[in-house]
């Protein structure tokens, strides 16, 4: 997969998929595609959790999988872009879709508002991704994000990370301050000169 790295990118790619919104009403991408949205939706329900659970969607994009959340019947949603495009977007498609109640604000994860905190599950799915890619101090930048995250998240709350960058042993090791691994979800694999792999990693930690 390819995620646009620097914040330019992401808003032109927003603008353009909010101009296309605005003409033909197509949400534009979803990233990791369906499948992945309805691994995270499977993994909640076969948890039980409880459908008035807080949940953060990092990176939100076009809202997507928010508004899947909504429709599965979860009703404590919050979705953060630092692309106002995206939120702007997102708003588009929330209207579109009849849900009111998904709650969407323009935030820096690496510098969250003081009220974005106390939530039960965080989704993140490619923005760690694009964080990492990031040329301008990639490291600190991903050390700030899981210093982010444990202030956003509960103790004992769950975080669920979809990733085409980073294997499981390496989300491990970045994650290993302050989470533990739960589950590693199954994901489609591919075949390479006689080996096989996993093209994506989705893996669910909680939060010590």
């Amino acid at each position: 997969c390819n995620n646009p790295v620097l914040s330019s990118s992401w808003d032109a790619a927003y603008e353009r998929e909010l101009q296309t919104f605005q003409d033909i009403g197509d949400a534009g991408e979803i990233w990791f595609g369906e499948e992945s949205m309805a691994r995270i939706i499977r993994w909640l329900e076969e948890q039980n959790v409880p459908l008035d659970s807080s949940v953060l969607d990092i990176g939100t994009g076009n809202g997507v999988l928010l508004i899947e959340l909504a429709k599965s019947g979860y009703t404590n949603l919050t979705g953060i872009d630092y692309s106002p495009s995206a939120i702007q977007l997102s708003e588009k498609v929330r209207e579109k879709e009849g849900m009111s109640n998904i709650k969407l604000k323009v935030e820096d994860f690496l510098d969250p508002s003081p009220e974005l905190s106390g939530f039960e599950i965080c989704i993140d799915k490619g923005t760690f991704d694009a964080i990492s890619l990031n040329p301008d101090n990639a490291v600190g930048k991903r050390k700030q994000y899981v210093k982010s995250l444990c202030s956003v998240l509960k103790s004992e709350g769950f975080f669920l990370i979809t990733s085409c960058n980073w294997t499981k042993e390496e989300l491990l090791d970045q994650f290993r301050e302050g989470f533990e691994i739960l589950e590693e979800l199954p994901t489609p694999k591919f075949c390479f000169g006689g080996r096989i792999g996993n093209s994506v990693t989705a893996l669910v930690f909680q939060r010590k």
